[in-house]
């Protein structure tokens, strides 16, 4: 097997893989090591590796350890530091690579949790957004009609009662509109038409959420725009992928108070895939978009269930915007996740790539 057929093969590995040299200095790492890190070869190579798994951790305990022994050593449930996203909790395998104790380099071989994990909490989210929709449409006209009496009767109590009557009234109209507004919301759900299949620059999209976030509720965010220039269209609808971008950045208006700091965020990162509808076989999702904040982050209570329907930390909130924003994303063939810390929060989309040929144009 020549030179070149190595490479190939080290880069086909689909779990980030390392090699660490005796000196604790990074000598390789492959195509899904980058995407990890979110850093290039040239960054990580040369790094000590320290930096990924400090002394007294227990990542670091599991390399001392297979420097002192030839056979390959695992662990489950270790932390790593990304660049990106702070410590991940992932599955770790340590292998020595020659039998010289002394100059015993390691290949470091790491399995991501969160991706199955992921995967599996997008096929959930998916499932109770259909429940939502199910529930949307039955709903909306047995409510919709009671409420058009309600706020009629409401108006003749405002025009022709006493004072506290009309107190009264406007309360009554106020929930029937707060309530018509929230059955508002819930019919974005009824619809299971798919997006319409054109090439959408995400660029474009993410530049009209600025801006419209810049005119109003972002005026005095501070946004940093972070895109990889090369990154090819997604398939879908313009409108609808800006729609969920806005939910985000609102979002992430809110948790900063408006004054804070939102990345924009662009990557083309190969790799990741997912198994689709039965007989769709597996589908690359390579397009990254990253929604960052420095705000105050999301309650850890709450965080594994964000993108359920009515779960919300707001006080006035419906619990409806990042649930829609995951039906859109899945409508689209792509997943979303969401990493959060005090200080940094990150929501990520990896979307599929428009195919002229697959799409029939």
């Amino acid at each position: 097997m020549s030179g070149t057929d190595y490479e190939v093969l080290w880069n086909s590995l689909p779990s980030p893989a390392l090699v660490v040299g005796s000196d604790n200095r990074i000598t390789a790492v492959n195509a899904a090591a980058e995407q990890f890190f979110t850093m290039s070869v040239r960054a990580l190579k040369g790094r000590d590796f320290q930096e990924f798994a400090p002394d007294g951790s227990r990542l670091a305990s599991l390399v001392t350890k297979a420097r002192d022994t030839p056979t390959s050593l695992a662990e489950r449930s270790v932390e790593i530091l990304t660049y990106d996203a702070g410590a991940a909790e992932v599955d770790v395998q340590v292998s020595p690579l020659t039998d010289t104790a002394r100059s015993t380099a390691l290949l470091v071989l790491v399995q991501p949790r969160s991706i199955a994990e992921k995967m599996d909490r997008n096929l959930a989210h998916r499932g109770a957004a259909r429940s939502v929709s199910g529930m949307a449409a039955a709903l909306s006209h047995e409510i919709k009609n009671p409420l058009a009496a309600i706020s009629g009767a409401a108006q003749l109590l405002q025009d022709f009662g006493a004072d506290q009557e009309t107190e009264l009234a406007e309360l009554i109209e106020g929930e029937a509109e707060r309530i018509g507004r929230l059955v508002d919301r819930m019919e974005h759900f009824t619809d299971e038409r798919p997006p319409a299949r054109m090439p959408v620059n995400l660029h474009d999209a993410l530049d009209m959420t600025r801006k419209a976030a810049r005119a109003g509720f972002a005026r005095n965010v501070r946004f940093l725009e972070e895109y990889d220039p090369s990154l090819p269209p997604t398939a879908g609808d313009r409108d609808q992928l800006a729609q969920a971008f806005q939910n985000l950045v609102k979002n992430a208006a809110e948790a900063i108070d408006g004054t804070g700091e939102i990345t924009l965020r662009t990557a083309y990162r190969p790799g990741v895939r997912l198994t689709g509808a039965a007989g769709a076989g597996r589908q690359s999702l390579p397009l990254e978009v990253s929604i960052i904040d420095n705000g105050r982050g999301i309650p850890d209570d709450l965080s594994p269930h964000i993108f359920e329907p009515f779960v919300t930390s707001k006080a006035s909130g419906a619990g409806l915007g990042l649930a829609l924003v995951s039906k859109i994303v899945a409508d689209h063939g792509g997943v979303i996740s969401c990493e959060s810390a005090q200080g940094r929060t990150i929501f990520r989309m990896l979307l599929p790539v428009w195919d002229q040929q697959e799409e029939g144009v």
